[in-house]
């Protein structure tokens, strides 16, 4: 059986059947059974078995390397190499002239930023000064301003004053010298008027009693004359004087005692 094996196997494909006979002959001289060959002949006499015996043997160990050691196994893939080690890798592939260009040049750009951070920091800094001056500047504008504008409407109120004093002394004159004239209740309603403006203005007079001392700055000396007071003392009040806001707009017109009584 074995010969028409290796007769037929010769027939179909001499390369092909001498592999089995050889394989056959050193099964033989090293006393093991010589296995027949299940697949010499197929129904159209083609040989068949060696070749697909190796191709299924090399699949199966193909099967067997994937299932244990290849990339795929378990269903997973091999980790992605880390960045630190891709970077390490790819500064030890390029040369270190090069790095170490690159290296200086950055260095050179941080110094070119942190001079030109220094700068606009400077320069913020002289801003926010010059800022706080021109509004401290303003601020003290502003008041300026107010006190000017202040003083120009106390100026004109006092000016205004002023002249309504002689209209003041004119009503109290006629007061005094028409007391039985038709026209005198007019008249001491015009003065009572014209002191209520007054008041509401903030005018007030000044009417020194007799005895008390002489105020230079509030009192007008017309001349000394004997009296009862004691000596340099206010002997009469002739005309009273007025101040507004601490301001005398007009002192009193007084006398002044001379000389000790008798």
């Amino acid at each position: 059986m074995s010969d028409e094996s290796g007769e037929t196997e010769a027939d179909a494909d001499p390369g092909t059947a001498e592999r089995p006979t050889d394989a056959a002959a050193d099964a033989n001289r090293n006393g093991a059974p010589e296995r027949a060959d299940s697949t010499a002949v197929d129904p159209d006499g083609a040989a068949v078995g060696g070749d697909e015996r190796a191709g299924s043997d090399a699949g199966g160990d193909g099967a067997e390397e994937t299932s244990t050691g290849g990339p795929l196994a378990g269903g997973t893939s091999e980790p992605a190499e880390p960045p630190v080690e891709a970077i390490a890798d790819r500064i030890a592939d390029e040369k270190p002239d090069a790095i170490a260009a690159e290296i200086a040049e950055l260095r050179e750009t941080v110094r070119g930023l942190e001079a030109d951070l220094a700068e606009v920091r400077g320069e913020r800094a002289d801003l926010e000064e010059r800022f706080k001056r021109k509004a401290a500047e303003f601020q003290n504008y502003k008041k300026r301003q107010e006190t000017r504008r202040e003083e120009v409407r106390e100026r004109a109120t006092e000016a205004l004053v002023e002249d309504l004093l002689e209209v003041r002394d004119n009503l109290d004159r006629a007061l005094d010298q028409d007391a039985d004239a038709d026209i005198r209740e007019g008249v001491a309603a015009t003065f009572r008027q014209l002191e209520e403006i007054f008041e509401s203005q903030g005018v007030e007079p000044i009417e020194p009693e007799p005895g008390t001392d002489v105020d230079p700055t509030r009192h007008e000396v017309l001349l000394n004359v004997e009296s009862a007071q004691p000596d340099g003392t206010v002997a009469a009040a002739h005309r009273p004087g007025y101040e507004m806001a601490g301001k005398v707009l007009r002192p009193a017109q007084v006398t002044v005692a001379e000389g000790d009584p008798e």
